[in-house]
């Protein structure tokens, strides 16, 4: 059996894809949002690989966390010494350097619901990932927001390591940065620093998948999402009717990153719909193209000759990672082509496979876009499934050590990557895995 976890704020599972694929089975994910819940019940809740289940007790419906724990805390309770993993983020955007960092955010209270979790469950590890803003933004009680959950964690029995890592540096074709937690029962790993480990399994991890020790570029992800002559292009297998044209996949991956993309599906990807945009906007943004520097946000004397007030607008660089990607499909201009990106696109940069596809509307705008999650939003809210499945493989490798398993020589070495998760799933013993 698989070692558990469960998913809180799951968005559409990219925490838990990553976390399948490094061995974890997933007894449920929380998510309050629709839209986001339809994409993560679509491609994992109906698929045959047994890595993401769900309980008799929880009805299979969106869910607020707070909610599961008011009406079944029993059974959440009934789980505590079952559970290796809580993970999740709690939603980030009340903590981002972009957004007004107000205390009283209701989505800057969630991190006490997931502390609630882990008091009610005590896992034997916790996984908490954000914005780095968390590093910085202040608590009610005096300190930064990770100060206030480092000293909760400490409360409820639980050593902590926490650093900012690059998403970039896993091979995800996004730089990324991010606030990433762990922590342990207390005294369970001696002498262990999980972040450390992490870094140290690295290189193995990047070679475990074709991938170099140097960064995936934006064109090596994308390369193979081909837009041909205008008059070429078809149009788009959903939204043609109303004129929207379409993507196409080579027939061939160009690199290893969109090799790995590939695997376990066939046959052309969803969310290839192209924009669509007057001859002002494209003019613009070839304008772009031809003359601001790549990579970055547009200069003030760039914005200022192009009458552009959005401040957010990237051209990318195809010889480098992608700045962060972020919810909107008009923060980007693509490094080739004077146009803003598609879903697909923004998913490739985010390491989602290419057979994995979102559910709900592509975008929101006007008053419904503050409580909205069409699909841009949930590529851009997710934890990157490749990230995530690093992370898991460190964390099946601390399960090991906590248990101190006797039969498994390779727990000492700290290269615990995909040689533990493996382990993981070859062993199957049910002493390995607490039941649920």
């Amino acid at each position: 059996m698989r070692p558990t976890c469960i998913d809180l704020f799951a968005g559409c599972g990219g925490l838990s894809l990553g976390l399948g694929e490094a061995g974890f089975s997933t007894l449920f994910g929380i998510e309050g949002h629709s839209d986001a819940f339809s994409t993560y019940q679509q491609n994992l809740l109906n698929d045959e690989t047994g890595r993401h289940g769900w309980p008799a007790w929880l009805e299979q419906r969106p869910w607020l966390a707070q909610d599961v724990l008011r009406e079944h805390g029993k059974e959440l309770s009934s789980l505590q010494g079952k559970v290796d993993l809580v993970a999740g983020g709690p939603p980030c955007q009340g903590f981002s350097m972009n957004g007004l960092r107000r205390p009283d955010d209701p989505r800057s209270q969630m991190v006490d619901v997931y502390l609630d979790y882990v008091e009610t469950i005590k896992p034997r590890l916790v996984l908490l990932e954000n914005v780095v803003g968390f590093r910085s933004m202040r608590h009610r009680t005096g300190g930064t927001y990770s100060d206030y959950v480092v000293l909760a964690l400490k409360k409820l029995g639980y050593d902590t390591w926490c650093d900012t890592l690059r998403a970039a540096d896993w091979g995800v074709p996004q730089r990324r940065p991010r606030f990433v937690l762990i922590a342990a029962l207390s005294g369970t790993l001696p002498g262990i620093d999980p972040i450390q480990r992490l870094r140290v399994a690295r290189r193995s991890f990047l070679e475990g998948r074709g991938l170099g020790p140097t960064f995936t570029t934006a064109r090596a992800a994308l390369s193979d999402l081909e837009e041909n002559a205008e008059s070429e292009l078809q149009p788009d297998k959903d939204w043609g009717p109303q004129g929207f044209k379409t993507l196409r996949r080579t027939r061939a991956p160009k690199t290893p990153y969109q090799k790995l993309m590939r695997k376990g599906g066939s046959g052309q990807p969803s969310d290839m719909r192209l924009p669509r945009h007057n001859a002002v906007s494209t003019k613009r943004m070839q304008d772009i193209l031809d003359n601001c520097e790549r990579g970055v946000c547009l200069r003030a004397e760039d914005r200022a000759r192009l009458g552009i007030k959005k401040r957010a607008t990237t051209p990318l660089d195809p010889d480098a990672p992608s700045p962060t990607i972020s919810t909107l499909p008009d923060d980007f201009v693509h490094y080739s082509r004077p146009r803003s990106m598609t879903v697909r696109e923004h998913a490739r940069l985010q390491s989602f496979p290419d057979w994995f596809s979102f559910t709900g509307p592509y975008t929101t705008g006007g008053k419904r876009r503050k409580d909205a999650c069409p699909r841009f939003t949930q590529v851009g809210n997710a934890v990157p499934p490749l990230f995530a499945e690093a992370i898991g493989e460190v964390l099946a490798g601390l399960l090991l050590v906590q248990r101190n398993d006797k039969r498994s020589d390779f727990t000492e070495s700290v290269d615990v990557g995909g040689e533990v998760a493996s382990k993981f799933r070859e062993i199957g013993n049910a002493d390995l895995v607490a039941s649920f």
